[in-house]
């Protein structure tokens, strides 16, 4: 779906500008594209972000995906969609991303929060336009990897961006290895970082590229940054545990 956590704003305030063509999924953020969650968001930010699933509770309710603080209410309804849900098994993904020091662009899962503590995040990879580099004119980027808790109990905070030498403005291969209590990182079939710990229940895809207004004077005038998406490679969905849910729309 081409929306970015729509129950904390709506789907028509939270729709992502995007475009396929070729082999591309191009998410981008053109100049005149609006802020997301204002004023609820601390920091100004505009966002263009596909997922896999979605799920909340009535409006009113704090039952949401990834809420960005405490006692965050439902703003509009988002009923069960579960698309792509893995769990565990080898995801890939191929993409290149266009950014300034002003942008970040990401690919992470995480749990679809019907239970309130599966709701872990592993972060396949995170680039921020300033964190590219190029010393002797070689590229290299800061490409964070890992894993989030949030509100799961049973995973610790294991995150870190670690420096390889690639230039993200053309295409590489992103992967996490999922496997129980085990997690590793690769960029190009390399392994880069591994942590001793994995969510353990389904979890849905997120895509996205941010852009952080305040920073304007950091970026290109009309810079409008962008992530293209050639492929996602992983296992077969695994149905989410509904009993004494309502039913997803699949």
């Amino acid at each position: 779906m081409p929306h970015y956590l729509p129950m904390w704003s709506s789907r028509a305030q939270s729709a992502a500008t995007y475009a396929v063509a070729g082999s591309e999924l191009r998410l981008s953020i053109p100049p005149e594209q609006g802020l997301w969650c204002a004023p609820d968001h601390d920091q100004p930010l505009r966002v263009s972000g596909v997922q896999s699933g979605v799920y909340s509770g009535p409006v009113g309710s704090t039952a949401g995906q990834q809420p960005f603080r405490d006692s965050l209410r439902v703003r509009e309804y988002q009923p069960a969609v579960w698309g792509w849900t893995p769990r565990f098994g080898l995801i890939e993904v191929r993409a290149r991303m266009e950014l300034s020091p002003r942008s970040m662009a990401a690919v992470w899962l995480v749990g679809l929060e019907r239970e309130p503590e599966q709701c872990a995040e592993i972060c396949v990879f995170e680039v921020f336009g300033e964190a590219i580099e190029a010393p002797d004119g070689r590229p290299t980027a800061a490409v964070g990897m890992g894993v989030h808790p949030f509100r799961d109990p049973a995973i610790t905070d294991e995150f870190a961006a670690e420096r390889v030498a690639i230039d993200v403005a053309e295409p590489h291969v992103y992967a996490a290895d999922w496997r129980p209590g085990r997690i590793d990182f690769l960029v190009d079939g390399a392994q880069v970082r591994t942590v001793h710990q994995a969510p353990d229940y389904p979890m849905q895809m997120m895509v996205a590229v941010f852009d952080f207004p305040e920073r304007a004077a950091s970026a290109p005038p009309g810079h409008e940054p962008v992530l293209a998406v050639d492929h996602v490679r992983g296992p077969a969905s695994a149905e989410p545990d509904l009993s004494g849910r309502d039913t997803p729309q699949w």
